[in-house]
C-alpha cells in the first residue's frame, strides 16, 4: 500500500512525451502502413505464392525442398516487392516518427530518471556499469532498424533510447495512439504458470534482456511476494525502465549487466524470463545465456523464453516469412537461431531433456477463460504464434 501511495507522487515519465498534432498523425499514418503490410499484404503475398508462384514452379518441374527455395522464387515477385518496400519502410518510420518528440521531452525525462534514481521511492534499484564491455551484436548496427537500438547515448544520464523503443515500439505494434497495455507477454506467460502449476510461488525473477522493463512488470503483479531484477547491457534503456517502474509503485531492481555472465551466484532465482531476446544474439552468446541460466535457477525453478517458433514447428512458407527479417529487419542471427532445437539447446546448458519444453500458449487477455480450459485440457490448440499466440520454450531445473 505504501508502494501505491507512492507511486501517485511520482511523476511518469512517459506523460512527458507530448507528440504535436501533426507529429501524432504522422505516427498514427506509420502504425496503419505497418500494419496494412504485416496484416493485409503479408496475405497477399502468400496467396500470391500459393496460387500463382508454386502452381508455376510445378510446372516447371521445380520441387521446393525448404524455404530458401520459396524466398528465391519470391525474390522478384512484384507483390512481394511492394509488400518488402512498405514493410522495411514503415519499421524504420516508427523509430523516426517519435524523435521529434522525444527530443524536446529528453532533458524534463532525464531530469526525472536522475531524482527517481537517487530516491528510489518504491524501494526498487538502479545500477549502471559505465565499464561494461558492450557486446558488439548490440552496438554494430540499428536492431530491428531502432536507430542507436538500446546502448547508443546522446548525453550524461541519457534516456533518449529508452523513449525512442518504448514509443516507436507502441506505433510498431499498433498501439498508437496508446490504447493497449504493455506487457501481454509477461501476463500470458503468468497466466499459463498460475495455470499449469498452481503451487509456484517464486522468491526471485529475473527478466534478461529487459529494456524497458514492460515485459518484467506483469510478473511482479502476478507474483507481488517476489524480488523482481531486470538486466541489460544498455544503460539508457535501465533509465527508463527504472523511472516507469517507481511511477507504477513496483520496486524492481535494475542493473547494467550482460546475460552471458552475471553477478548474481548460483541457484538465486526461481523463475527467468525474456521476451524477443535469444534471437538477437548470435549462437555462441545464446549457448552462454543459456548455461548462465542454468547457473543462476535454484532447483524446482523455471527458464521460459518468448521467442520465434524453430524452424522445425512451422511449415517451410512459415519459415520463408519469419527468415525475412534476416536480411531486412537487421537481425543477423535470426535465421541460425530458429534454425536450432530449443530443446536440445536446454538440454545442452544442463537441463533435463525431460523437463524440457516448447509451446504455443494462447495470449491471455483475448483467448477467453472457457476456451483456455479447453486449450489446457487439449482438446483446442492455441492460435499461431503473432496471431493470438505466443511461441514459449525453457525448463524445468
Amino acid at each position: 500500500m505504501a508502494a501505491q501511495m507512492e507511486s501517485i507522487a511520482v511523476p511518469n515519465i512517459e506523460e512527458l512525451f507530448r507528440p504535436t498534432h501533426d507529429e501524432r498523425a504522422r505516427q498514427s499514418l506509420v502504425s496503419m502502413l505497418r500494419k496494412h503490410a504485416i496484416i493485409d499484404l503479408r496475405a497477399k503475398v502468400r496467396s500470391e505464392y500459393e496460387d500463382k508462384v508454386a502452381p508455376e514452379l510445378s510446372a516447371r518441374g521445380q520441387t521446393v525442398k525448404d524455404w530458401r527455395d520459396i524466398e528465391s522464387a519470391m525474390a522478384d515477385d512484384p507483390v512481394h516487392r511492394i509488400y518488402s518496400s512498405l514493410r522495411y519502410n514503415a519499421q524504420e518510420m516508427c523509430y523516426q516518427s517519435v524523435q521529434p518528440a522525444v527530443e524536446r521531452a529528453l532533458p524534463s525525462m532525464i531530469d526525472l530518471a536522475r531524482d527517481l534514481a537517487a530516491r528510489n521511492p518504491t524501494g526498487g534499484s538502479l545500477q549502471l556499469d559505465p565499464s561494461l564491455p558492450i557486446p558488439r551484436y548490440l552496438n554494430a548496427l540499428d536492431v530491428h532498424l531502432a536507430p542507436g537500438w538500446v546502448t547508443a547515448e546522446h548525453t550524461h544520464d541519457d534516456v533518449a533510447q529508452g523513449a525512442v523503443v518504448a514509443f516507436g515500439g507502441k506505433v510498431f505494434t499498433g498501439q498508437h495512439p496508446y490504447r493497449k497495455r504493455p506487457g501481454v507477454v509477461a501476463e500470458s506467460i503468468a497466466y499459463w504458470i498460475k495455470k499449469t502449476r498452481p503451487g509456484f510461488n517464486p522468491r526471485r525473477i529475473l527478466d534478461l534482456g529487459t529494456t524497458t522493463g514492460k515485459n518484467l512488470l506483469p510478473y511482479k503483479t502476478a507474483f507481488p511476494k517476489a524480488e523482481a531484477h531486470g538486466i541489460d547491457c544498455g544503460a539508457p534503456v535501465l533509465r527508463y525502465a527504472h523511472a516507469l517502474a517507481e511511477h507504477e509503485g513496483i520496486a524492481v531492481h535494475f542493473s547494467q549487466q550482460n546475460a552471458e555472465h552475471t553477478n548474481f551466484v548460483d541457484g538465486h532465482f526461481d523463475l527467468i524470463v525474456s521476451s524477443f531476446f535469444l534471437h538477437e544474439i548470435p549462437g555462441k552468446a545464446t549457448r552462454a545465456v543459456l548455461n548462465e541460466c542454468f547457473r543462476l535457477l535454484a532447483p524446482g525453478g523455471l527458464m521460459i523464453h518468448m521467442e520465434l517458433p524453430d524452424a522445425a514447428s512451422v511449415t517451410d512458407y512459415e519459415n520463408f516469412f519469419w527468415n525475412w527479417d534476416t536480411t531486412n529487419n537487421n537481425e543477423p542471427f535470426y535465421t541460425s537461431y530458429r534454425d536450432q532445437d530449443p530443446i536440445a539447446l536446454a538440454a545442452g546448458a544442463g537441463f533435463d531433456r525431460a523437463k524440457a519444453f516448447k509451446l504455443t500458449i494462447p495470449d491471455s487477455a483475448s483467448f477467453g477463460e472457457e476456451r483456455y480450459a479447453k486449450f489446457l485440457a487439449g482438446e483446442i490448440q492455441a492460435p499461431a504464434h503473432g496471431s493470438g499466440g505466443w511461441f514459449i520454450h525453457g525448463a524445468e531445473k
